[in-house]
């Protein structure tokens, strides 16, 4: 089956969400024997082996001169991994990626105010319905020290920020190198961060100045899931974000609540109430009427 053209950014932005659901429940499972700077490390570890085994097979063929945007995306990308993270960790999957998620409220934002890109007024509602369906399936906990809410909000923007500075790399390098400046970047800074940590005799804190730990027995398969599914699901979202305007694609990123709700169930939730199912419904109304919009527009 051939996707028409128009749809491509939907398409792979699908396939995104799916991949960062089933990282986000990979990492949940490794809950309690790993923390969060840890798993950016592993999980960036992983990627590095098999983007490195791609370069070999197939070399990237670039226009370069954005080096500065690429170690700005790699940057941004990280940060949000971190705190992402770290919130999966700390606070319940669902409010994690409710704050990761809000980063399509902000891509809006700096869409407009940065590059004057707008989708009109009946794109701006449907993000604003997909976010009230995250809101209903995940009713987010509040009673959380701040920080921890905090470190949610930071994951949105930096999320936000990384994707919009992804579109404009698209033109000047092959997906596969903006993907590496984002697992490079969060390999380094873990491995810099553990150097730091043993030659100081830093206290560790289980974010950044972390032990280093190998993974046992069925860790490894989790590991392994949790380097995969992050990688697929980054190589898909660069190619959404190259493919369509940051504004549109973005709201099609819900989708990840969807996949979360029955990978959640896979691991032991319970089926969602009606009120989940209400806001899985917006969500999927959201998608539909970003569809429409653009097929309208195209057709036009």
């Amino acid at each position: 089956m051939t996707i028409d053209k128009r749809y491509h950014g939907i398409f792979y932005m699908l396939l995104a969400a799916l991949g960062f659901a089933t990282m986000g429940g990979c990492a949940k499972l490794l809950k309690g024997s790993m923390n969060a700077g840890q798993l950016v490390f592993y999980r960036n570890a992983v990627g590095l082996l098999v983007l490195v085994a791609g370069f070999m097979i197939k070399p990237p063929v670039n226009k370069g001169a954005k080096f500065h945007l690429l170690l700005f995306r790699g940057l941004m990308g990280t940060t949000a991994l971190y705190t992402l993270l770290y919130c999966i960790l700390h606070l319940p999957l669902g409010t994690a990626m409710t704050y990761n998620l809000t980063s399509a409220i902000f891509i809006a934002l700096f869409s407009f105010v940065l590059f004057r890109e707008y989708n009109g007024h009946t794109v701006l509602m449907a993000v604003l319905l997909g976010f009230t369906g995250m809101l209903l399936v995940y009713k987010p906990a509040i009673h959380f020290p701040w920080y921890y809410h905090a470190a949610g909000l930071l994951s949105g923007i930096t999320s936000a920020v990384a994707y919009i500075t992804v579109g404009r790399l698209n033109n000047y390098y092959d997906t596969r190198i903006i993907v590496l400046s984002f697992v490079l970047t969060g390999f380094l800074a873990p491995l810099l961060f553990m150097t730091i940590r043993y030659t100081g005799n830093i206290t560790p804190d289980k974010v950044f100045f972390i032990d280093f730990r190998w993974p046992h027995g069925i860790e490894w398969l989790y590991i392994a899931g949790l380097g995969l599914f992050a990688l697929f699901g980054q190589y898909f979202v660069t190619k959404a974000y190259g493919a369509e305007k940051a504004g549109v694609v973005s709201a099609i990123g819900y989708a990840n609540i969807v996949f979360s709700v029955f990978i959640g169930m896979a691991l032991g939730d319970s089926f969602p109430d009606w009120m989940s199912l209400t806001g899985i419904f917006c969500i999927i109304l959201s998608g539909v009427i970003i569809s429409l919009v653009k097929r309208k527009a195209s057709a036009s």
